[in-house]
Order: structure tokens, then C-alpha cells, then sequence
């Protein structure tokens, strides 16, 4: 049986990535392996001017975010597609990203198997229970999630 370590002791984060190099951009994008309904924490790092890039963008939401080094983040990132701004020459931008991928939370409920082995060795009654639990887990995942009214 594997077993899994965890990066920090105190984390509630599965894992972390660090994204670095001299210019750190990402195009329009969900993280989709990451849990659903789980938080991502994006640290920005790095020396850049503020008025010039490194912005962060929600596109989901219509939102661009000055960013600055330092900051911390938290978005649901498996359901918010989102990027950032390329900086400008001579600067640096990197991130520290803490998450929880969907694969680990799925390997417990699978009693230490991937989806591919719990499916092949499921019945089809048992198959159909997971369907059900699959939908109600949606459902109380984003209830989780605060509520604004559409003309806000």
C-alpha cells in the first residue's frame, strides 16, 4: 500500500507547486484535477512594477487583481478559470501554490484505489450508488460557496 507524506505538517493542502522561472505567465485556465470544490492558495513572489503587469485575472468573475509580491490568494480554482498578465522585461513573477488534487481525495474514497481499479472491480448496484453520491457531493460542495444576487 503506498502511503503519503505530507509537504508541511501543518498544511491543510495536499501539495504544493512552485511556478518559477524569469517570467512566470499562464493563458486562461481551470486547474481540473484539483478538488472541486477545494481551495487553492496562490502566493505571488518576485520584484515586478504593479502598474505594468503581474496582474491576476478571474475571468469567471470579470475580475483583474493588482497582485503584488507577498500576497496571498484563495480561489476555487477548479472552478474559476483564471491567469495573470506577463510582466515586463528585467522583472521577475513567480507563484507558490498550495491545493488538494481531486486524485487523493478519490484514492480514499476508493479504499486506495484510482477510479480506474474501483470501477473495474465494482459492481453495477454499486456502480449506480456512486452515481447518486457523485451527484449529491456536487451539489453540497458548491452549497458551500456564498451566493450573490445576480444584480449585485
Amino acid at each position: 500500500k503506498p502511503e503519503l507524506h505530507l509537504h508541511f505538517p501543518l498544511s491543510v493542502f495536499g501539495t504544493c507547486t512552485i511556478n518559477f522561472g524569469l517570467v512566470t505567465v499562464s493563458w486562461p485556465h481551470p486547474d481540473s484535477a484539483n478538488l472541486l470544490f477545494g481551495w487553492c492558495a496562490i502566493t505571488a513572489l518576485g520584484n515586478l512594477n504593479l502598474n505594468r503587469g503581474g496582474h491576476l485575472i478571474l475571468w469567471d468573475l470579470g475580475l483583474v487583481i493588482r497582485f503584488p509580491p507577498g500576497s496571498t490568494i484563495l480561489i476555487p480554482s477548479a472552478l474559476i478559470k483564471h491567469s495573470n498578465i506577463p510582466i515586463q522585461a528585467g522583472e521577475t513573477h513567480y507563484f507558490f501554490v498550495q491545493y488538494s488534487a481531486a486524485g487523493l481525495f478519490q484514492w480514499v474514497r476508493n479504499g486506495s484505489k484510482t477510479d480506474a481499479d474501483w470501477h473495474t472491480s465494482a459492481t453495477l448496484a454499486e456502480r449506480a450508488q456512486r452515481a447518486e453520491e457523485d451527484k449529491r457531493q456536487w451539489e453540497e460542495g458548491t452549497s458551500m460557496f456564498s451566493k450573490w444576487p445576480k444584480d449585485f
